[in-house]
């Protein structure tokens, strides 16, 4: 058995961190398996962007031209939806994040896709899920809570504990290195620890833990002519 944890920093305004959570997610399962522990960690993207230094996308032209042609790309490979940019976007996270951090301390059977279902709510049906009534109108529509849980996750979105928690998280990720989402933090059963962003290099993470994988293979051209007789 590999053994091993993965911890995932993610914010629901990058569509890179949904890619990532949707694959690890469609491979919980089987990592599982192989002993390998999977934490996901609400962060502030914003946060980290500006304790590194680096730009955002929408900040830059030429980046935001790769970063059109990226989330296409990326949407295609792990078979999502069309996704596209809201005309509100970017979004400031910071009540969605807080609200997952209590939705993970207090419902964790609900939290991996309540993430989901924000990220789908944001980048495919264009919901301005930084706007309280629309994230309540959201997590009521999951049908994983009551009225009252909803009421409940909004109003404990804005205590100082979870806000305390959020700042935290973001911390701990920048203190690793973080200059974006999805960052994780991975160590294997050897007990060695190193970093990974990005939602395309998996197969890096893999062989760290030591899973067994199978990389992408070309095929030769199909034989499309017969054999002169």
């Amino acid at each position: 058995m590999a053994g091993g944890k993965i911890t995932a920093y993610l914010d629901c305004m990058s569509p890179f961190s949904y890619f990532a959570l949707v694959h690890l997610e469609k491979n919980r399962a089987v990592l599982e398996a192989h002993g390998i522990e999977i934490d996901i960690v609400p962060v502030w993207l914003h946060g980290i962007m500006a304790s590194s230094g680096n730009k955002p996308p929408w900040s830059l032209p030429i980046k935001q031209r790769y970063f059109n042609l990226d989330t296409r790309r990326e949407q295609h490979h792990f078979g999502l939806p069309t996704m596209t940019t809201p005309s509100f976007y970017p979004i400031i996270s910071l009540l969605p994040q807080r609200a997952l951090v209590y939705i993970k301390s207090t419902y964790p059977s609900h939290y991996s896709q309540v993430f989901l279902d924000i990220y789908a709510a944001l980048f495919q049906h264009h919901e301005d899920v930084s706007n309280p009534e629309i994230l309540s109108a959201v997590l009521e529509r999951s049908g994983r809570f009551s009225k009252e849980e909803v009421e409940r996750v909004l109003e404990k979105a804005k205590s100082p504990e979870v806000k305390q928690k959020l700042s935290e998280n973001t911390k701990e990720a920048a203190e690793q290195g973080a200059f974006g989402c999805p960052w994780f933090w991975i160590r294997n059963a050897r007990g060695e620890e190193e970093p990974v962003f990005g939602s395309d290099r998996f197969y890096y993470m893999w062989e760290f833990l030591g899973l067994p994988w199978r990389d992408v293979e070309i095929l030769p051209p199909a034989q499309t002519a017969k054999a002169k007789i």
